[in-house]
């Protein structure tokens, strides 16, 4: 499995000429370090004076975002694997035969219904990491500012392993003939990049003006 594997196994991999991990287990890991980053400052924040201090429905939101975290992260290592075996249902289509018409039809369906299974993981993906950038104001608000940049880090990282997956939902869309189903999910793809973005931005913002 790609996710028990070192961080210098796993960096080395995708630096060769093996097929995975590729950008979607990446991106699915970058989500789920800056997920947990996003952890780690409400681990360093419990207890401090500044958190006690804290109005009691403040602390109630962090309490329950915080609570949220673990569930994401599990989520995001368990697909850095998924996503790397998500193009097999394509691959295994386009072995089909295809001698007869009926064999033929049989066979375009498959790839087809291939390229949309491909495509679930990677927009899972990136909507666990929206889901995260939604949780993070709290922390970036409230958190331990002595962690504020880990704030930061853990937002751009978010923000990165949600991008990036919908670079590979889109790859998917390119070979999906159904018009329909493409134009909903490329409208998808944009609600959800228009989100992270702006989710990213106004974390940075917050972020900046903590540490300044």
């Amino acid at each position: 499995m790609l996710i028990n594997k070192s961080l210098s196994e796993f960096i080395d991999q995708a630096a060769s000429d093996e097929p995975t991990p590729g950008g979607g287990s990446v991106s699915a890991l970058v989500g789920g370090l800056g997920t947990a980053l996003t952890k780690m400052v409400g681990e360093l924040s419990f207890g401090k004076k500044a958190y006690e201090e804290l109005d009691d429905q403040v602390k109630k939101e962090f309490d329950e975002k915080f609570g949220l975290l673990e569930a994401k992260i599990d989520e995001l290592k368990t697909i850095v694997d998924t996503d790397a075996t998500a193009f097999d249902s394509v691959m295994l289509a386009f072995k089909l035969p295809k001698e007869t018409d009926e064999e033929k039809k049989a066979r375009s369906a498959a790839i087809q219904e291939g390229y949309k299974k491909a495509l679930e993981v990677p927009k899972r993906c990136a909507d666990l990491c929206l889901e995260v950038l939604e949780l993070q104001d709290v922390f970036a608000h409230y958190g331990n500012v002595n962690a504020i940049t880990d704030v930061g880090v853990g937002a751009l990282l978010a923000y990165s392993g949600l991008e990036g997956a919908l670079l590979n939902v889109s790859i998917n869309l390119l070979s999906i003939k159904d018009e329909d189903y493409r134009k909903n999910m490329e409208a998808e793809v944009e609600r959800v990049l228009s989100k992270g973005k702006e989710k990213k931005e106004e974390l940075m913002k917050i972020v900046y003006k903590r540490l300044g």
